[in-house]
């Protein structure tokens, strides 16, 4: 009898033995073909890793373990995107330098990924905070600038007073900020833009050329929000001025019976002196101030807004006069920061409408608007020259026309997303390579001086009015100009978390360079990533992000590929084991190094892919988890039925084969789950069975090595097979013994299912229909009954209609 099985000696061994056999490094030899495997690399936070981690990363793992069986060289990276808001609250709490808490962070990461034994190539590490690396963060910046694709600009900006720091719109959704959760205020600041909208029909086109699940591609295309529609000038009467605005539905323009524009919207300034009631709108001007975005546009709210006394449109279609109204629903960086108002077919403009007292015109037929705006399609009326059109299509068609004609309106496209706000006023970020110089205005830091490195602080408390600690520090903010050598002042604001993860998949492919962020020869042989894994959350922010980067980096002919990421697909969550999200305010977040503890590190890399559809949130179940030790138990047992044979067994060669083919094809489409499953029937099977040669063991250790390598690993040597077992190659199966001999078909009566019949795979129907009549069941029930029809579904079923 062999003894029971200690994975705590087990799993160490052969972790320092992959380690000191360099097992999963990448090699230099660029004659092989290459897979590239990339998973999100961890931002190293204060409580260490979480299983949820554990399942991001053993998706890939599996395949990556496949691929070097199957003579692939893998690249199966991991690193640390360690910059951010996070380890500096930490750090500002604790008075530890967030150096130091990050390097402690990283120790900690590090330490939970080896002792789960992960294939990645520990040799390519990299940190987003090592000077290293982020000199060629801002070497890319500072490429984006010589292009024109990073400017200035006055904004109101999303701020968070608890965290003192501006907030893009993605980092601050729901009007909450994502570090803290505090509500956000509007305020006016000079904030940096990356021009990404440049980008947006590429982002676009390029989804074209992928295979990414698809409902990460919608995402993106909603993200990305591409619109046709049109630009129409709305002339002002009292003044010689006009307001333009843009609409998806110029064929409205008929139903125009007002407009609003944004609080903020520059022509209030320019003409207050002709406001008679400018006090009014000063004062609701400062009152949306204190509303975050996500308040100010939200649907479902009471409609408020002031009628501007002064300022009159004139609908250019129609020639009336129409009132121009303030209003927080419309914002300065949407669009023109002036809207059109249909209210009989818009329901927020209904509202308005209604509380303001103004007319509601029905231009489109189909519904009742005293009751309500009618949204949907219909006959074009009280529309002059589009009366009687009935497609929207064409009545849209027509409206261009007659705006082109009459010069105050021209086709257009806009898109949602906006230009990335791409600065943050803390210290723990890469330092923008700008200066400010009095006489030649924002001069980049020349190449040769970077990184521009963080200087060390004590003090990284952010300054009261969204100031970076930074400015704070004279030494740093007083230089010369790089330009005149005039005296001059630096740039204070630090990146945004987002910047090195915009290009951190490059650097793996040569991150040791000091030369280039890798060099051509090592792009050309590992780019495009072929596989890349990660959470749902990331697919629009950073995702487009990098696609932007790598496009950009396309373009200056630096990278050899249009698009960074071949493949994406994404993976479920793992709840709490009381079916909700993890959280440590809930207390139910497991953490592997107890699992591990307990069961062993091959148990909970089999659970997390054993507990359900790889894709959707499963809940954490202990009694699962012992369901997969019971498993690797059994394996483990199984040497004491060995039997000394170098090929398949008559009982269980069809098995065998047929196993292979599921789990080989299951991995690839990460099926995990059922993988797992397969393998556990065909355990049953072997003690079924009552013995196994040791042909069959050793194949089958190949095929659970990539799930649980570490016993695995040591059967191979308790059985006595040759060399190491990540050395060796994939299993193969025969397609001719996968195919079943037999197989069960359900016999039906009137539609219901009365039997189930084993029938010879290659039956032919009047064989099947005649040993389905002939079964006892259904003798009985069709007995001095017509039988009306017979229906045969080639192997599925066969249904008797009787009478």
């Amino acid at each position: 009898m062999s003894k029971k099985y200690d994975f705590a000696s087990v799993e160490p061994k052969w972790q320092k033995y992959w380690n000191e056999h360099k097992s999963f490094e990448a090699s230099a030899d660029h004659t092989k073909p290459k897979f590239y495997a990339l998973v999100e690399f961890p931002y190293p936070s204060g409580h260490g890793m979480h299983v949820g981690h554990i399942k991001a990363y053993s998706g890939l793992e599996v395949v990556s373990r496949k691929r070097r069986m199957q003579g692939y060289n893998v690249l199966f990276p991991i690193g640390f995107d360690a910059y951010g808001l996070p380890t500096e609250n930490t750090a500002i709490k604790t008075g530890v330098h967030p150096r130091k808490v990050t390097d402690d962070n990283i120790v900690k990461f590090t330490g939970q990924l080896k002792r789960v034994g992960f294939s990645f190539d520990w040799s390519r590490v990299i940190d987003t905070t090592d000077e290293n690396y982020y000199k060629w963060t801002q070497w890319i910046f500072l490429k984006m600038f010589e292009k024109g694709l990073v400017f200035r600009d006055k904004t109101l900006v999303n701020y968070c007073p608890s965290c003192k720091v501006v907030l893009s719109n993605e980092d601050s959704q729901g009007g909450k900020c994502d570090v803290c959760h505090s509500d956000i205020v509007q305020k006016t600041k000079e904030v940096w833009y990356l021009r990404i909208t440049e980008y947006a029909d590429k982002l676009l086109q390029g989804l074209e050329e992928v295979d990414y699940l698809p409902n990460v591609k919608l995402q993106q295309q909603n993200w990305i929000g591409k619109s046709t529609g049109a630009f129409v000038d709305f002339a002002i009467k009292e003044q010689d001025e006009k307001l333009e605005i843009y609409t998806t539905r110029p064929d409205t323009l008929y139903g125009v019976t007002f407009m609003v524009i944004a609080p903020e919207h520059p022509i209030i300034q320019k003409y207050r002196d002709s406001i008679s009631n400018i006090a009014d709108l000063d004062a609701y001007k400062a009152e949306c101030a204190k509303k975050s975005e996500f308040e100010r546009t939200q649907l479902v709210k009471d409609k408020t807004g002031v009628k501007i006394e002064g300022l009159t449109g004139i609908n250019p279609i129609t020639g009336k006069e129409i009132p121009i109204y303030i209003s927080d629903y419309v914002m300065m960086g949407y669009g023109t920061g002036a809207i059109m108002a249909v209210p009989a077919h818009d329901s927020r403009d209904y509202d308005f409408a209604k509380k303001f007292g103004i007319d509601i015109i029905e231009v489109i037929q189909g519904g009742d608007i005293t009751k309500e705006a009618y949204t949907g399609d219909g006959e074009m009326v009280n529309s002059g020259l589009l009366n009687g059109i009935s497609n929207k299509k064409d009545a849209i068609a027509k409206m261009l026309e007659i705006l082109e004609e009459k010069g105050c309106g021209k086709k257009g496209v806009q898109y949602k997303m906006k230009d990335w706000a791409f600065n943050r006023q803390r210290y723990w970020g890469e330092p923008i390579p700008i200066v400010h110089c009095p006489q030649c205005g924002m001069v980049p830091v020349p190449y040769e001086e970077l990184p521009l490195r963080l200087p060390p602080v004590e003090n990284f408390e952010p300054g009261t009015d969204g100031e970076s600690p930074l400015a704070k520090i004279d030494s740093f903010v007083h230089c010369n100009c790089p330009k005149c050598g005039g005296a001059a002042r630096r740039e204070t604001d630090t990146m945004p978390q987002w910047a090195g993860s915009s290009w951190y998949f490059l650097r793996y492919c040569d991150p040791h360079n000091d030369k280039e962020f890798a060099s051509q020869e090592a792009l050309q042989y590992w780019m495009p990533v072929d596989w890349y894994n990660g959470g749902m959350e990331h697919v629009t922010r950073h995702m487009i992000y990098s696609r932007f980067w790598h496009k950009f980096l396309y373009d200056l002919g630096l990278v050899p590929t249009s698009e960074p990421y071949a493949k994406r697909t994404a993976q479920g969550l793992i709840l709490g084991p009381d079916g909700e999200k993890m959280s440590k305010s809930r207390g139910n977040v497991v953490d592997p190094n107890d699992v591990v503890d307990v069961y062993g590190a091959d148990v909970l890399r089999l659970y997390v892919l054993f507990m359900g559809d790889y894709e959707k949130a499963a809940p954490w179940s202990e009694n699962s988890v012992k369901g997969c030790k019971r498993f690797i138990d059994r394996i483990w047992a199984l040497q004491d039925k060995v039997v000394d044979s170098d090929s398949y067994s008559d009982a269980l060669r069809s098995k065998m084969h047929k196993t292979i083919k599921k789990v080989s094809g299951d991995i690839e489409s990460m099926k995990f789950n059922t993988a797992i499953a397969a393998m556990m029937t065909l355990l049953n099977d072997i003690y079924d069975a009552g013995s196994i040669t040791r042909k069959e063991f050793r194949d089958l250790l190949i095929l659970l090595y990539p799930f649980a390598p570490h016993v695995s690993e040591e059967l191979y040597q308790v059985i006595g097979c040759e060399g190491v077992l990540s050395e060796q190659e994939w299993v193969t199966y025969d397609e001719a013994l996968c195919v079943d001999d037999t197989i069960e078909i359900v016999v039906q009566i009137n539609g219901k299912v009365k039997a189930k019949l084993e029938i010879p795979a290659d039956a032919e129907k009047d064989a099947v229909l005649e040993q389905a009549a002939a079964e006892p069941k259904i003798a009985e029930a069709t007995a001095g009954k017509n039988i009306i029809k017979q229906i045969y579904v080639p192997k599925k079923l066969v249904n008797f209609v009787v009478k």
